[in-house]
Parts: C-alpha cells; sequence; structure tokens
C-alpha cells in the first residue's frame, strides 16, 4: 500500500471540493470514530462464529469493505493533516506492543499479563 499516494489523492479530493476548511483534526477524529461505529454495527449482535462466516455473506462484505475503507481514509486523512507519518508511527507502535506483550507473558492469553 502506497499510503503517501492516498494521502496525496485525498488531499487533492478534499481541495476540488474546497474541504479543507472542514477538515480539522477534531472533525476527522469525529468522523473516524462515526465510521468506526457503523463498522461495529454490522457486528454488533452476531456471535463469534457469525462474525467469523461473515466472509460468506457478499452483501454484508460489501458494506464491511466500504466501511473498512471510511475509517482508512478518515485515518490516512487524519494524520496527513497532523504531520503524522503512519506507516513509522505503526511500526513503532508495534515495536512498544512487543516489549508490552512479551510473547512468553502473552501467548494464548487475552487476557493482559499485568491484569492476571
Amino acid at each position: 500500500m502506497d499510503i503517501k499516494l492516498l494521502q496525496q489523492r485525498l488531499r487533492l479530493f478534499a481541495e476540488e471540493r474546497n474541504w479543507n476548511q472542514f477538515h480539522t483534526p477534531k472533525n476527522l477524529s469525529m468522523a473516524l470514530a462515526a465510521e468506526a461505529a457503523e463498522l461495529l454495527e454490522i457486528f454488533q449482535w452476531l456471535t463469534d462464529e457469525q462474525s467469523q462466516n461473515i466472509v460468506n455473506n457478499e452483501k454484508e462484505m460489501t458494506l464491511i469493505k466500504e466501511e473498512i475503507a471510511d475509517v482508512l481514509i478518515y485515518l490516512i486523512r487524519l494524520s496527513d493533516k497532523l504531520g503524522i507519518d503512519i506507516e513509522k508511527a505503526a511500526l513503532e507502535k508495534i515495536v512498544v506492543n512487543e516489549k508490552k506483550y512479551p510473547v512468553h507473558l502473552s501467548k494464548n492469553n487475552a487476557t493482559k499479563y499485568n491484569k492476571r
């Protein structure tokens, strides 16, 4: 995935529509949360098994793909507006998580090791 290209396309998309005035960090983060909630809504009342089998439902998968794209778009747009290198930030966070959740304490356990 070329995040820089996506940022450029989204920036141009907003500029062409004069939407930068609306694309404040506050508004973008709120839109991101709203889109994440729309994704959550699809799964809200499903069992774990139903949520795993949703890949067999073409209509639902179309909606899921659209919501995931919306979440990604707003996340990329927000990072661009704040000057955050989202790829670098994600890689740095993985390193933090590797230290926070060492394999020997976390493997096969969904409970955070320091909460047991």
